[in-house]
């Protein structure tokens, strides 16, 4: 169940990576403190800030170039920093096994990722990189927060303090109050220490969960989830990511496409990578045995509009949409598809990817033996 662990990013937008958190200290880093100084080794994107000063709202977001789901939230915090010009935006890229790989990627994304990029500061150790857990910020930012997964994003306020911590998928809401002054500061304390409560509980859940999805036995997946949502019924809205994946690959359609419903419901349905997310996670070839039309055709629709979102530009969306039409039996539109995301993946990371010719194959095939019927 490769595929089952791969699609785990649906759920980590949903607030699955906190979960691997421990529970809290009493004095780790949190919404109310002062935020920790700003300590990067250069800026690649944008124009450098040297310091957080007083006077302006900051987004501080946490990623890095291996991180499937930071690349899934580029393109949304693009859209924030246009919405709110004055807010400075700053991603910084932490945790990197390959420091080298940051620039290239940022160049690969181009105008998707429109803000300031800068790089932790990873003291040298001799003449070798050294670290990156021993960066200025993911010690002094994430570590301290006791934070373990990212894409994460903390909201700094006019007088530097931290007034909201979270996926940059939530983001939206929390900063719009922010710029419009309606913040409540002392709500958001509490609802951080309900929150820390919460993850703490769900914590102790992690090792039977993972033993679960090692197992290879999704049904043991879903009973550890309704353990989880029984302890904390809260919990429900972070795990529906990993739940549905479960449900697919337990062969619960009919499950499965209504709780995919409800994920697409509202802004998530307007965020091209969910879309192909859960597209994929119905068209995955590894699946053991194939969905029903009905959550196929779902699938499609799914796809066609992350294809439109991202205008026809994106390979791993075009990837999707062929294999949903390919299962929804159009193999010509397949093979059409599957061309422009091989032309599309030319320069990036997935030009290597041996799968997408295979599949070009797969559609050519079947194109071909339609003719000859």
């Amino acid at each position: 169940m490769r595929k089952l662990v791969a699609t785990t990013a649906l759920a980590l937008t949903a607030g699955l990576a906190s979960l691997a958190a421990p529970a809290a200290r009493a004095d780790s880093l949190g919404v109310g403190d002062a935020a920790p100084k700003l300590e990067v080794k250069e800026f690649v994107k944008g124009e450098p800030i040297k310091a957080l000063e007083p006077g302006s709202v900051y987004v501080v977001e946490f990623w890095a170039t291996w991180c499937g789901p930071c690349r899934a939230t580029i393109p949304h915090l693009t859209e924030l920093q246009k919405k709110h010009g004055d807010v400075k935006f700053v991603g910084v890229s932490i945790w990197e096994q390959d420091p080298s790989a940051v620039k290239p990627f940022v160049k690969e994304m181009g105008e998707k990722m429109d803000y300031r990029v800068a790089m932790d500061a990873v003291p040298k150790n001799g003449d070798k990189d050294g670290d990156p857990d021993d960066g200025a910020m993911a010690k002094n930012w994430m570590k301290a927060a006791e934070l373990q997964g990212i894409p994460t994003a903390f909201i700094v306020g006019k007088d530097l303090k931290i007034l909201w911590i979270g996926h940059p998928a939530a983001l939206e809401e929390p900063l719009a109050q922010v710029v419009e002054g309606k913040w409540d500061v002392e709500k958001a304390i509490a609802d951080a220490r309900k929150e820390k409560e919460e993850v703490a509980k769900l914590a102790k859940f992690m090792p039977k969960l993972q033993k679960a999805m090692e197992s290879d036995e999704p049904r043991q997946i879903l009973q550890v989830i309704d353990e989880m949502v029984k302890e904390v019924p809260a919990a429900e809205e972070r795990l529906r990511g990993l739940k549905f994946t479960t449900l697919v690959h337990a062969g619960e359609f009919e499950k499965a496409l209504a709780l995919a419903k409800t994920i697409l419901e509202g802004k998530a349905g307007e965020n091209a990578q969910t879309l192909s997310l859960i597209a994929w996670t119905i068209v995955d070839p590894e699946l053991k045995s194939k969905p029903d039309a009905k959550l196929i055709a779902f699938a499609l629709e799914a796809a066609k509009k992350a294809d439109e979102l991202e205008k026809q530009k994106s390979a791993p969306i075009a990837d999707t949409l062929a294999k949903a039409y390919f299962d929804s039996g159009e193999p010509a539109k397949a093979l059409e598809t599957q061309k422009r995301a091989i032309n599309l993946a030319k320069g990036t990371e997935m030009e290597d990817d041996g799968s997408l010719k295979e599949r070009l194959e797969q559609y050519q095939k079947a194109v071909e033996g339609k003719k000859k019927d």
